[in-house]
């Protein structure tokens, strides 16, 4: 039941009553307006009431394909808001969700409606949309914005099975992860911020052989295979949500050694459209120009091939954008702190934040390059964005009027 402080400007001790259509949940609202009718046989009084029933969900999407760096994300964006995030406590061990105490995560994987089975039976692929249920993904993503808990299928990466499902309740921010969050234009709606991580061919062929050779096993051969089936409908069906994204982390071959086909020193670009409510880009220096930087020297260690940061205006899509890249690695994260002084616009609460942010994390894959830098700055731009929502929706005084 909500419960709304009423001002008045005329006595208003009547008993109330509220007439609202049969769709809307009073649980859910937020920031409606609400009539109130009082009458007596001296006078009539009518107020119109803005009220709150709560803090509306706050959601986030993330999409990427399958190896490049999602997980690791999460891990820098759930830590900057405290507390780690876990699966449910006493639920499915095989869940993909994590719970901290302000975000939960949800893998839009739980939205296949096809199994392993049922792909392989049907010739597609999980990034081809008629192996998901849209539907039910924008109606269970809408009701836990509107602070509604919804039963949410799991699929078992593990069995490849879809499981029984799960209560997730509305939490202060929902993170959508997954391949498709910004595909089905009604779940785009719903997102107040949405980042793609955009990884080339060369750079995501070198991972996925790190990840799958070393870690699960897979033979190069198998590797290559799986990557050129899954092209398609990449090049189809995600690679096209970039354009829709507010933040694109673009990782690229390094331009600092010549012809590197490694992949262990890469260029990463931050690419920050402009516009966008409660977000405004990172800048180096001066906010709008052209730079490009080499901070080596007396107060950066840097080792063959250096460092550069460039930073400048640019355009996307066709949408104005303001871009930060930075090529190369650190050698020490202690010393980040002088590349932190050069930047403007963090959204960091303290001196030094992003320094700590990444130094706490020094373990974590991209710690040591670009990758690592703008996932954390997008970190603590979403909890910027995230409070800036939050008092954007605090309740305020209420309008009264005589009837």
């Amino acid at each position: 039941m909500a419960i709304c402080t009423v001002y008045t400007t005329q006595p208003f001790n009547s008993t109330c009553s509220i007439s609202t259509p049969t769709k809307t949940h009073l649980p859910s609202f937020n920031q409606k307006q609400v009539v109130f009718f009082s009458s007596s046989r001296k006078s009539s009084k009518r107020a119109v009431i803005t009220c709150s029933a709560g803090e509306q969900t706050v959601v986030i999407g993330l999409a990427a394909d399958s190896g490049c760096g999602k997980s690791t994300f999460m891990r820098r964006l759930t830590s900057v808001f405290g507390g780690a995030a876990e699966p449910p406590k006493g639920g499915n061990p095989d869940s993909n969700t994590l719970i901290s105490d302000t975000t939960t995560v949800i893998c839009l994987d739980d939205y296949h409606s096809l199994d392993r089975t049922g792909r392989k039976e049907k010739g597609v692929t999980a990034l081809d949309p008629r192996a998901n249920d849209f539907d039910l993904m924008y109606e269970q993503v809408k009701a836990i914005k509107d602070g509604i808990a919804v039963e949410k299928p799991i699929y078992n990466h593990v069995t490849g099975l879809l499981d029984p499902p799960e209560t997730i309740k509305p939490p202060k921010i929902l993170v959508i992860e997954g391949l498709h969050p910004m595909f089905d234009e009604r779940v785009r709606e719903l997102l107040d911020f949405s980042i793609y991580l955009d990884i080339s061919n060369e750079v995501k062929f070198a991972w996925k052989i790190q990840r799958d050779m070393a870690e699960r096993g897979h033979s190069l051969e198998s590797i290559k295979a799986s990557i050129e089936a899954r092209k398609p409908d990449f090049d189809a069906f995600i690679d096209p949500q970039k354009q829709y994204a507010d933040a694109v982390i673009e990782v690229l071959p390094t331009q600092l050694i010549p012809d590197d086909n490694e992949g262990k020193v890469l260029r990463v670009r931050l690419i920050m459209k402009e516009g966008v409510e409660f977000f405004s880009p990172v800048y180096l220096f001066d906010e709008g120009s052209t730079i490009s930087w080499i901070p080596c020297g007396r107060k950066l260690t840097c080792s063959y091939p250096g460092i550069k940061f460039s930073y400048g205006p640019d355009t996307y899509f066709g949408q104005e954008v303001s871009v930060l890249e930075m090529d190369g690695q650190f050698d020490r994260l202690d010393e980040l702190i002088y590349v932190e002084s050069h930047l403007s616009n963090l959204s960091t609460k303290f001196y030094g934040e992003v320094t700590q942010q990444m130094l706490k994390h020094a373990d974590f894959p991209g710690s040591n390059n670009g990758t690592g830098l703008f996932q954390t700055i997008v970190g603590l731009k979403i909890r910027d964005l995230f409070e800036q929502i939050a008092a954007s929706r605090a309740k305020t005084p209420v309008e009264a009027t005589k009837a």
